[in-house]
């Protein structure tokens, strides 16, 4: 008896030990990202594919995974954490649940504007935040700047998202910093002044609101449009098609770009794991998959943008600031934003 319990055990052990070993030797690394889109699903299966490096992705809205990833602690799966927005990204270094990394790859293959100053997140895309205008209604002529929507002559033609939307924040927050921020609420205060109706949807609904005649122009990401062009609701395409895109401030300070990025979790048990799929996301054959797939301009200089991008015109000029400022200035925003009446 007591030899078969010997025996028993043994084989348990062994299992235990067997089982411990396949563990070992199932790489992964855990994603948690506030980016939903389709490309990023086939790009982590390239990258298994590739590696054999298994991609395990957290989907939330960023602050809900800041906050769980502080929660976590020490504990915490998270290796990376990927967001939309610079503001974020800097939020997200504030709150210290990031650690700088360093990589050749990386730091050959994205320009210094584009990823954090000390290191602790990178840009993986951008995004230009442009005017949209009816092309039946409006002349590209009679567009400038962001400041210049707050004119009168605008008034009842403008359809904008809730002023909970980051996007917008982050406009504001650049605003603010490059107007100052006694201009930045009369700017608010003029868009509330020339809207066609209360502030409301997503960035699609705006341009759909342009398509239906409810207003002229409207605020919008630049991939947004891509997405639209080629979508497998006609509804939309019929909307895009309808409205075109103006890249404001080429005469002043450029138009505004945010960025998509990933930054490594502080206490990240895939560290490695989580460098190598940062790095596989800016080769080119990924990066231009982004651009094609998604409508993002690619951050590595040497990937070729999608050939709809490349029509719009990729040299624009763009807002020089530090991402930083975007988290920075965001109460500030919220408060104008407030200030202004912009629901």
């Amino acid at each position: 008896m007591k030899r078969k319990i010997l025996v028993f055990l043994s084989i348990c052990a062994f299992s235990l030990t067997c089982a411990s070993v396949a563990l070992a030797a199932s790489p992964e690394v855990n994603v948690y990202s506030a980016r939903h889109y389709e490309i990023d699903e086939v790009l982590y299966n390239n990258f298994t594919k590739e590696t054999g490096i298994k991609v395990n992705v957290i989907s939330g809205n960023a602050p809900e995974l800041v906050e769980r990833i502080k929660r976590e602690g020490e504990r915490s799966p998270a290796d990376l954490f990927m967001t939309v927005d610079g503001g974020v990204l800097n939020s997200a270094k504030v709150a210290g649940i990031l650690q700088p990394t360093s990589s050749p790859v990386i730091d050959a293959a994205v320009p210094a504007h584009l990823k954090d100053k000390d290191g602790y997140w990178v840009g993986l895309t951008t995004r230009a935040r442009i005017i949209v205008y009816s092309k039946e209604r409006v002349k590209p002529e009679q567009l400038s700047t962001y400041e210049d929507l707050a004119d009168p002559k605008w008034k009842g033609k403008i359809t904008v998202r809730s002023s909970a939307a980051m996007y917008d924040q982050s406009l504001l927050a650049t605003l603010i910093a490059l107007d100052g921020e006694d201009k930045a609420f009369e700017w608010a205060r003029g868009i509330v002044n020339n809207l066609a109706r209360a502030p409301q949807g997503n960035d699609r609904d705006q341009a759909k609101a342009i398509a239906a005649g409810i207003s002229d122009v409207c605020l919008m990401n630049t991939y947004y449009i891509g997405q639209m062009l080629n979508s497998k609701d006609p509804e939309e395409v019929k909307a895009a098609e309808k409205v075109s895109i103006f890249f404001p401030n080429q005469k002043t300070t450029g138009t505004h770009l945010n960025i998509s990025g990933a930054g490594l979790v502080k206490n990240s048990p895939n560290k490695e794991n989580a460098i190598k799929l940062v790095e596989f996301l800016l080769d080119l054959p990924q990066q231009r998959l982004l651009s094609s797939a998604n409508y993002e301009y690619p951050v590595n200089p040497a990937a070729e943008t999608a050939p709809l991008l490349k029509s719009w015109g990729t040299d624009f000029k763009t807002q020089m600031l530090d991402f930083a400022i975007y988290g920075e200035n965001n109460i500030k925003a919220i408060q104008v934003f407030n200030k202004g009446g912009w629901k």
